[in-house]
């Protein structure tokens, strides 16, 4: 069992240099997936809020939010550039795309 206060504290810990790859994906596409970011499932379920904090340390300052394909791939990306579904799609596309190549 996580100890969700564990986990958010160890993620208002972290260096905001843990996503500055992340926030360069961000800027330039819009949206940057969990093999980019030190963040997993748990993360993106229980401690989102510091997530975003840490974003915004890292200097990204537009909205941010998450979206997950069947549990396994997640997505941060800004709403105000893609919708939910979009995403949705991408991460399938994706995640169809390593499976056959993996």
């Amino acid at each position: 069992m996580v100890n969700v206060e564990q986990l958010k504290y160890s993620v208002n810990r972290m260096s905001p240099d843990l996503v500055s790859e992340a926030v360069l994906d961000l800027r330039l596409d819009g949206l940057v997936t969990e093999r980019r970011t030190p963040f997993g499932r748990v993360h993106f379920n229980t401690c989102f809020a510091e997530i975003e904090a840490l974003f915004q340390r890292a200097g990204y300052h537009r909205p941010l939010d998450v979206v997950g394909y069947e549990g396994l791939h997640y997505a941060l990306y800004d709403p105000t550039r893609w919708e939910a579904v979009q995403v949705l799609r991408w991460l399938k596309e994706s995640s169809e795309m390593a499976g056959e190549t993996g």
